[in-house]
């Protein structure tokens, strides 16, 4: 017997993992189901492929997005851009300063509000991925405000669409809503096409739109940290599906694959979701920290009742 030889219980997990996997790619699983899937599944078998897990669900969610805006028109998608755009910036920058003050009073290692409070201002674990080079945050700094970004998005996944249906909230009021408070926008999309297909479209463009901030975030960053950085990542899959999106408006010929197109994409997400689920082992939820974790939960009720009141008031 050697040591390269796989015992049966991990060829057993790696099955039903993968079994799993393509049963989210089915019609009959929808996002919060896939979601709770890969919770069950990191916490039971354990995830077999955990070490790939990040990088998967990163070009997965980028994949998937530019897929979605095959079925998006531009016009449209411009206007809802409008509508959201003064709550997108009035939020960013009121959660990078709240986040500012709440770390140092909880007394957070600096790095560390920081990446929270980036991830909480524009768009999860894209914002962090970000800023972390920038600021040359270790990697128990970037796990400990990934982790509390994906654990409040898989709360948000389940509870945004309930409260958006007590409320009455319309489909874009409910779009703009989910894009500015829920962090990443896999959950935003899947809150949002749970909810409605205009507020899948409203939500994707505001959040995508949303996204842009990485770049003047990690400018603005390298200044404050002062550490001459230069390691800043545009977020090259928005100019993609933007580019998909003018595709889909102005060459009627894609009018019969498109929907395909979008079909696959939705899929795409929702595997998205059950392997990020996946990743939400009880260990790495503990690892994460009660300080952090607080700061990380504080921002996120702020700034999903600011933006509430908001599309409740204006839009």
């Amino acid at each position: 017997m050697t040591t390269a030889s796989v015992s049966p219980q991990s060829g057993i997990r790696k099955v039903i993992f993968i079994l799993l996997a393509l049963l989210c790619l089915t019609p009959f699983i929808s996002a919060p189901v896939a979601l709770l899937l890969g919770l069950i599944v990191a916490n039971t078998i354990g995830h077999p492929y955990l070490q790939h897990n990040g990088k998967a669900t990163k070009k997965l969610l980028q994949i998937s997005v530019v897929g979605l805006g095959f079925g998006m028109n531009l016009h449209s998608a411009i206007n809802a851009g409008k509508e959201g755009i003064l709550f997108t910036i009035a939020s960013i920058l009121g959660t990078l300063v709240l986040g500012y003050f709440i770390g140092k009073l909880l007394k957070i290692e600096r790095k560390t509000s920081h990446l929270i409070a980036s991830g909480t201002a524009i768009c999860g674990g894209s914002a962090i991925a970000a800023v972390g080079p920038v600021i040359n945050a270790d990697s128990k700094q970037m796990s400990v405000a990934l982790g509390i970004v994906f654990i409040l998005n898989s709360i948000a996944l389940f509870i945004f669409p309930v409260i958006g249906h007590a409320l009455h909230l319309s489909e874009t009021q409910f779009g703009i809503w989910s894009a500015i408070a829920i962090h990443d926008t896999s959950s935003v999309v899947g809150a949002a096409s749970k909810y409605g297909p205009h507020a899948l479209e409203v939500a994707t463009t505001v959040k995508l739109a949303r996204a842009l901030w990485i770049i003047p975030l990690s400018l603005g960053t390298a200044i404050v940290f002062k550490n001459g950085s230069n390691k800043i990542k545009i977020p090259w899959f928005i100019g993609l599906f933007i580019l998909a999106m003018i595709l889909n408006t102005y060459l009627p010929v894609l009018g019969t694959i498109a929907p395909y197109v979008v079909k696959i994409a939705k899929a795409g997400l929702t595997l998205t979701l059950f392997l990020i689920g996946a990743g939400l082992s009880l260990p790495m939820i503990r690892s994460v920290g009660v300080r952090p974790f607080i700061q990380g939960v504080v921002l996120w009720i702020v700034i999903s009742l600011a933006a509430l009141w908001a599309v409740m008031s204006i839009v």
